[in-house]
């Protein structure tokens, strides 16, 4: 019996591996693919033919260019030639590093850069890379990284190229077809330091806001954090509000200079508010910081009115609040005692008064925690001599905004009876002894 086993035992063992080996297999040649076969398979020189081939039959009719765009998409690989694509309708053939035509291929005169050099011209053209992006959406990104490239070849171009790429991006730019990331390509030292950015700013400004206004490139500038690079136009040495006014002023831009003074104001302001959070956080004297901020008032020509709003805002970002409601009113209300004498020194003014009590309501509004404070902190404020009864009344009349308006009137009521009150006593008293 035992050698039967054995026996058995050996013919399964036997059966298993042949199964293991009778087992289906996947078997096949692997080819493989010339250095040589793959470059002719990436080489864009039959995608540029096709393109300038129906280019020129298609000639300087736009509407016509623009169908023949939208067909050739569906036979030709847009997405892996969308440079060369771009290069030929923009230059009529391949640029080279530099932005020079690649002699050596085929081009076609049939392009943006021999065009008329007018602002219709123009509009067309945009039309037709409009309709050709919204065909083929993938292009967008491409189409945007071809504008900056181009914007680096600017001194490889002739003054009408130039001209005439200026209107077309400032279109596009009002057209929101690229964004305004695009304009960082001009702050590159190459074409700054011969003037040739700035001299093609004026042009792109000119096109952008005749099709939009100055209140839409101001949004879109913020939007890239291009708004305040605009003195990157000029060299280092004529980086100056002075400069950047005059020249864009003498162009036809006044827009585009006061857009730019005001933006260096502003900085200026937040440069100013970072100082004074700093000096109150090392608890230097008010003597000292009330010196440094009128020379800074002096420096940059910002009023009282302005100022006060930034000493608010500082006074009020330098400590770390309370988060609950009953023991935040207590903390501000000490606060606002030992930074008074600041306050008081930038309200000698009657509307400098009222701006800062809007900017207190606004504050309380905006910081739910301060919504109770409100009136205790405009009586101390009116002890400390800060805020007179003259200005008060007249917020609460007419001076006040609209955040918070029925809580805050309400506040004030008994306290507005008692300034009135105490008014009419003062008048009569006045009365008696005339």
């Amino acid at each position: 019996r035992p050698d039967v086993n054995v026996k058995l035992f050996s013919s399964r063992v036997s059966f298993m591996n042949n199964q293991k080996q009778q087992k289906p297999t996947l078997t096949g040649q692997r080819f493989k693919t010339r250095k040589r076969d793959e470059k002719e398979r990436f080489d864009p020189t039959q995608f540029q033919e096709s393109i300038v081939q129906g280019l020129n039959q298609t000639g300087s009719d736009l509407e016509a260019v623009a169908k023949f765009l939208d067909a050739s998409g569906a036979k030709l690989d847009y997405r892996r030639y969308a440079e060369t694509l771009f290069d030929i309708l923009v230059a009529g053939g391949m640029l080279a590093p530099g932005g020079s035509i690649s002699d050596d291929l085929t081009r076609t005169e049939f392009c943006l850069f021999t065009a008329q050099e007018d602002l219709e011209t123009m509009q067309a053209y945009a039309q037709v890379f409009n309709k050709l992006i919204r065909r083929y959406k993938y292009l967008e990104k491409g189409f945007e990284e071809e504008i900056k490239k181009l914007l680096l070849f600017l001194k490889g171009f002739t003054e009408s190229e130039r001209n005439k790429l200026a209107m077309l991006t400032g279109i596009l730019l009002a057209n929101g077809n690229i964004s305004a990331a695009v304009i960082g390509s001009l702050f590159n030292e190459n074409v700054v330091k011969e003037g040739v950015s700035a001299a093609f700013a004026v042009n792109l400004f000119k096109s952008w806001i005749y099709e939009r206004d100055i209140n839409a490139v101001a949004v879109a500038l913020r939007k890239v954090s291009m708004d305040n690079r605009l003195m990157e136009l000029f060299p280092a040495n004529k980086r100056s509000c002075e400069h950047f006014s005059k020249y864009f002023t003498d162009a036809g831009l006044k827009e585009l200079s006061d857009f730019a003074r005001n933006q260096e104001a502003i900085g200026s302001r937040k440069e100013l508010q970072k100082e004074l959070q700093e000096m109150m956080a090392r608890g230097d004297n008010f003597k000292d910081i009330i010196a440094y901020v009128r020379e800074e008032m002096k420096k940059t020509s910002i009023s009282e009115q302005l100022m006060i709003g930034i000493v608010w805002s500082s006074v009020m970002s330098c400590v770390e609040w309370n988060k609950k409601e009953e023991l935040v009113c207590e903390q501000s209300i000490k606060h606002l005692k030992q930074y008074s004498p600041l306050l008081k020194a930038f309200t000698s003014q009657g509307a400098s008064e009222i701006i800062l009590l809007v900017k207190i309501q606004e504050y309380c509004y905006d910081n739910i925690h301060f919504m109770k404070a409100f009136q205790k902190i405009v009586v101390l404020l009116y002890k400390a001599d800060v805020l007179s009864e003259e200005a008060i009344l007249k917020w609460y009349t007419e001076a006040h905004v609209a955040k918070g308006k029925s809580v805050f009137l309400e506040q004030m009521k008994k306290f507005v009876e008692w300034l009135k009150h105490a008014e009419e006593e003062s008048e009569s008293e006045e009365e008696e002894e005339n």
